[in-house]
C-alpha cells in the first residue's frame, strides 16, 4: 500500500491531534481518519476510485481546524 497524502490539523497532544491519510493499493483507494496521534483511534474507508476518496478527504478537512498537508516521501526505487 502506498501513502499518497497526509494532512494534520496542526494541533499537538493526544486529545487534540487529528490526521487524515490517503493511500492506494492497486485500484483501491483508502482514507484513514485518525484522532489522538500514533496511538489514537482510526476509522478506515475504502473506495473504488481516487475522486471518491478525495471527496471524502475534502469533507473531513472542512471545519474549524487549520489543516496542513505534510510532505510524503516518494516511493523507493
Amino acid at each position: 500500500m502506498e501513502q499518497r497524502k497526509h494532512w494534520w490539523n496542526g494541533k499537538w497532544g493526544r486529545l487534540a491531534r487529528k490526521d487524515v491519510y490517503l493511500r492506494v493499493s492497486g485500484d483501491q483507494w483508502y482514507v484513514e481518519q485518525r484522532a489522538g496521534g500514533s496511538d489514537g483511534v482510526s476509522h478506515f474507508f475504502e473506495f473504488d476510485g481516487e475522486d471518491a476518496a478525495l471527496d471524502m478527504v475534502r469533507g473531513m478537512l472542512n471545519g474549524p481546524d487549520e489543516w496542513r498537508e505534510l510532505s510524503v516521501r516518494p516511493p523507493a526505487r
